[in-house]
C-alpha cells in the first residue's frame, strides 16, 4: 500500500498529461484545445514537483528549521522554483493564445478549426 501511495502523484501526472493530449488530439473547439494544452501544463507542474518531493523532509525555509537544523532534510528547492516559473510562462503563454482566439473568433465567426481552415482558402 505504501508503494501505491510513493507513485500515485506520477501517475496522476501521467493520467492527467493523456486526457489533456486526447484533448488537443481529438478535438476541433480552439477554445477545448486551450484547455487540453493546460492540462498538459499542469501535468508537468505536478510531475516536477512530485519529483522535487522527499519522505519526513521540511520545506526549505531556513528560520524555522526544527533542532537548529542540525542533520533535517529538506524538499528540494530548485524544483519548486522551476515550476512556479512554469506556472507564470504558461499563464502568459495561454492569454496570449486565448487573445489570439479571440481575434480568431472575431475575423471568421467561429472558433472551430475545420470551419476555420475552410474559410481561409
Amino acid at each position: 500500500m505504501n508503494a501505491i501511495l510513493t507513485h500515485l502523484p506520477f501517475v496522476v501526472a501521467v493520467a492527467v498529461a493523456i486526457a489533456g493530449l486526447a484533448v488537443v488530439l481529438w478535438r476541433r473547439n480552439l477554445i477545448q484545445i486551450l484547455m487540453g494544452m493546460a492540462l498538459v501544463e499542469s501535468a508537468v507542474n505536478l510531475f516536477l514537483v512530485a519529483l522535487g518531493y522527499r519522505h519526513d523532509a521540511v520545506a526549505p525555509i531556513y528560520t524555522g528549521l526544527p533542532d537548529g537544523g542540525e542533520g533535517v532534510r529538506m524538499v528540494l528547492p530548485t524544483v519548486q522554483a522551476l515550476t512556479l516559473t512554469a506556472i507564470v510562462i504558461g499563464l502568459a503563454t495561454t492569454a496570449m493564445m486565448l487573445s489570439l482566439v479571440i481575434v480568431i473568433h472575431r475575423h471568421y465567426g467561429t472558433t472551430d478549426v475545420r470551419d476555420v481552415r475552410r474559410l481561409r482558402e
